[in-house]
């Protein structure tokens, strides 16, 4: 079994967190949540930071915890949709800023690669999608990432679906090769792309799986910026957790 990766134990605990904040209804000390949580104060100050930070709890005039508005968007029955994608579009404008990087939010739906909501701008361009992403998983970040993410006959399944075209001269083309690869990528470890999908452009992606649904979470980089992709896929990762929480309340 994979360990856990750090924005799936960060998510975890904030969950706990926000369970405790929604039972105390009138409001609830961060020495109560300590308490009921059993989280360390730091750990417990930097999750309330976060959860703040995005608006999942407020703190009251005496300094009380009680849930905030993007929380109950969240969990309202209706309109649930629509506040997840405007949330994790907030959460990605603000990563893409602190990675100097355009990022992208993809999942795997019904066997296919599907890159849902991406923030990118002027200093940050977005990937060209020259060949179709759902056909060229082999080749990128956000597909590899994908794949490590399915057991053996899923990774086997897909590649027997779509062809392994050769798309640069970095491009792995043989199953054996890239499924030894896959079946040896550390979770924790953010997956990378060196021009083996578009010449000119290097791609890293880390998992953000939310129980039985594949995802991950990537960046994009002119290859002129190379040597900050793997400072920057770090970042990322660390900064994972809102993306992984918006997914599963």
């Amino acid at each position: 079994m994979h360990e856990p990766t750090a924005p799936y134990r960060s998510a975890q605990d904030a969950l706990r967190v926000l369970e405790t904040v929604a039972r105390h209804t009138t409001g609830v000390s961060d020495a109560e949540l300590a308490r009921e949580t059993q989280l360390g104060t730091e750990r417990l100050t930097t999750l309330l930071r976060m959860l703040r930070r995005e608006g999942y709890v407020e703190q009251i005039t005496d300094g009380a915890y009680v849930a905030g508005g993007a929380l109950a968007r969240l969990g309202a029955a209706q309109g649930r949709d629509e506040a997840v994608r405007t949330q994790l579009q907030r959460i990605l404008r603000r990563l893409r800023d602190s990675v100097g990087a355009a990022v992208y939010i993809s999942r795997y739906v019904d066997g296919e690669v599907k890159v849902t909501q991406y923030a990118d701008g002027p200093a940050t361009p977005a990937v060209h999608e020259w060949v179709d992403f759902r056909c060229s998983a082999h080749a990128t970040a956000v597909g590899k990432s994908l794949l490590t993410q399915l057991d053996h006959n899923g990774r086997r399944d897909h590649l027997s679906r779509h062809r392994m075209a050769r798309l640069t001269s970095r491009t792995i083309t043989s199953d054996k090769l890239l499924l030894s690869r896959l079946a040896a990528q550390p979770p924790t470890v953010p997956v990378l792309d060196l021009q083996e999908y578009a010449i000119g452009t290097v791609c890293a992606a880390v998992p953000i799986t939310a129980g039985s649904s594949v995802g991950c979470l990537a960046l994009s980089l002119p290859v002129e910026h190379a040597h900050r992709l793997r400072q920057a896929a770090d970042t990322l990762n660390r900064n994972a957790a809102p993306v992984l929480l918006s997914l599963t309340i």
